[in-house]
C-alpha cells in the first residue's frame, strides 16, 4: 500500500520507484560488506584474547566467503520462488543473528557456526546477485551505472563502518563493535518489508527507460525453480568457453580483494608498526576511491569495450599488489596505494555483468553471475586461508601479496581471450559485449 502510493506520487513528479528499490538495494548490500568486512577488524583482538592463531581465525572467515559465494545461484531461484521483500528479510536476520550472538563466543567452533556458517548463509543471500537480478528486472536505460553503484555499496560499506569499529574496538572492546551492524540489519529488514517489490508491474510499471508504447520484451529461457536447477544450468553454460573464462578471471578477483586485502589489511599494517584505527582509515580511504571507480566503471560498460576495461583493471590492480610490500606502510605512503587500488577494488563488477547477461541472456543473468560469483568468493576463501597460513608459516603477507599480484596479471590475460561482438546490433558495438559461441547443430 505505502510502495503504491509512493510510486504513484513520484510517476506525477516525473520520477520512477526503480531508483527506490535500488536504493533499498544499496542499503543492504552496503549492510552485506560491512558484516564481511568487520571480522577482519577483530582478527588481532581475538588472536590475542583468545590465543587463536591467524591460520585458525582465517579458516573460518574463509567459510564464510564459500558460503557467500556458493549460495548466488541458489539465491537467485529463491528470490525468484519467494521474492526480493521475504529474502532480503531473511538475510538482514541472518546476519543481525550472528553478529549480536558473536560477543558471547569462548570456543573456535562456536565462531565457526556464527561467523562462517550463519554469517555466510545471511551475506549469500543479499550478494551481487540480488543487484544483479534487481538491474536486470527493474532497469532497462543505465542498467550498467546501477550495477556499477550496487557493487561501490561495498566501498561505501567499508567507508561508514570499518573506521567506526575499528575505534570502537580500541576504547572499548572488540564486543560492542558489532553493534551498528546490528542496528543496521534492523534497518533493513523494516525498509525491505516496506518498499521492496519483485517487478516494476507490481505497481502498474514499466522498467526504468522502457518506452511506453514498446512491446514487451521477450521472455527468455525461465529460471528454473527446483533446487536442482542452478546445476542443471552450470552444466549448460560451462559447455561454452566464455563462461570459464569470466569465472577464472572473476576468481582471481576475489583472490585479490576481500579474501586477501579486505580479511588481513588491518593485521598486515599492525604488522609493520601502523595502529588498527589509520589501518582501518586507508580502507575507507581505499572505499571512497572504489566508490568513484567502480560507479565510473558502470558508466564506461554501457560504452566501451568491456574486455579491455576488465584489462586494465586486473592489470592495475596486479601492479599495486606487487608494489605493497616495497610502501612505508604509513598513512602517507599507504595514500597512494589506496588511491591506485581503490579505484578498481570492485570495479570489474559492471563489466562482468554484462558480459555475462549478453552471452547467456538477460533472464539468466542473475543465475549465471551467480556461478560467477561463486568463483570470486572461493578465491576469495583461498586468499582469506592462504594469507593466514603464510603469516602463520613465515611471518610475512609478503608470498600471498606476490602471488595476488601475479594472479591478476593472469587475469588480464584471460578476459582478453574472450571473443570480440558480432557486428549485430549498434547497442552491442556500443558495450563492447560478447555474444555466446553458438552451440554445434
Amino acid at each position: 500500500m505505502i510502495a503504491q502510493l509512493i510510486a504513484n506520487s513520484l510517476q506525477r513528479r516525473g520520477l520512477h520507484y526503480a531508483w527506490v528499490v535500488a536504493g533499498v538495494t544499496f542499503l543492504a548490500l552496503l549492510t552485506t560488506s560491512a558484516a564481511l568486512g568487520l571480522p577482519g577488524v577483530m582478527l588481532q583482538p581475538l588472536s590475542r584474547e583468545f590465543g587463536w592463531t591467524t591460520e585458525q581465525l582465517s579458516s573460518v572467515f574463509a567459510v564464510r566467503f564459500a558460503l557467500f559465494g556458493l549460495l548466488g545461484p541458489f539465491a537467485a531461484v529463491f528470490i525468484a520462488r519467494f521474492g526480493l521483500r521475504r529474502i532480503m528479510g531473511v538475510a538482514a536476520g541472518l546476519i543481525a543473528l550472528a553478529m549480536a550472538l558473536a560477543p558471547a563466543v569462548t570456543q573456535l567452533w562456536q565462531l565457526f557456526w556464527l561467523w562462517g556458517l550463519v554469517l555466510g548463509c545471511g551475506t549469500g543471500l543479499t550478494a551481487l546477485v540480488l543487484g544483479a537480478m534487481v538491474a536486470s528486472r527493474w532497469f532497462t536505460r543505465h542498467r550498467g551505472l546501477v550495477v556499477g553503484l550496487f557493487a561501490a555499496s561495498t566501498a561505501t560499506g567499508q567507508l561508514l563502518f570499518l573506521p567506526l569499529a575499528a575505534w570502537i574496538v580500541q576504547h572499548l572492546g572488540w564486543r560492542y563493535a558489532v553493534l551498528p551492524v546490528v542496528a543496521a540489519c534492523a534497518g533493513v529488514g523494516l525498509l525491505a518489508t516496506l518498499f521492496m517489490r519483485d517487478h516494476p508491474q507490481d505497481l502498474g510499471l514499466r522498467a526504468w527507460g522502457e518506452p511506453v508504447g514498446a512491446p514487451a520484451p521477450a521472455p527468455g529461457a525461465p529460471v528454473p525453480l527446483s533446487p536442482w536447477g542452478p546445476f542443471s544450468i552450470l552444466a549448460e553454460v560451462g559447455r561454452q568457453p566464455v563462461f570459464w573464462l569470466l569465472a577464472g578471471s572473476f576468481f582471481i578477483c576475489g583472490l585479490s580483494t576481500n579474501g586477501l586485502v579486505q580479511t588481513h589489511f588491518i593485521s598486515l599494517c599492525g604488522d609493520h608498526g601502523l595502529g588498527p584505527v589509520p589501518a582501518a582509515s586507508v580502507l575507507a580511504m581505499m572505499g571512497a576511491f572504489d566508490l568513484v571507480g567502480t560507479t565510473l566503471s558502470g558508466w564506461l560498460s554501457d560504452r566501451y569495450d568491456n574486455r579491455k576495461l576488465l584489462f586494465w583493471y586486473y592489470g592495475l590492480r596486479g601492479l599495486s599488489l606487487l608494489l605493497l610490500p616495497y610502501s612505508t606502510f604509513t598513512l602517507y605512503g599507504l595514500s597512494l596505494f589506496a588511491m591506485f587500488y581503490g579505484l578498481d577494488w570492485i570495479a570489474t563488477v559492471p563489466p562482468t555483468v554484462k558480459l555475462a547477461a549478453q552471452a547467456f541472456g538477460r533472464e539468466r543473468a542473475g543465475l549465471v553471475f551467480g556461478w560467477v560469483f561463486a568463483a570470486h568468493q572461493l578465491g576469495a576463501a583461498v586468499a582469506a586461508w592462504g594469507a593466514g597460513l603464510t603469516r602463520t608459516l613465515l611471518l610475512t603477507y609478503n608470498p600471498a601479496l606476490f602471488a595476488a599480484g601475479t594472479a591478476c596479471l593472469v587475469a588480464a590475460g584471460l578476459v582478453m581471450a574472450i571473443r570480440r561482438p558480432a557486428p549485430a546490433a549498434a547497442g552491442d558495438r556500443q558495450s563492447g559485449v560478447p555474444h555466446a559461441r553458438p552451440k554445434p547443430p
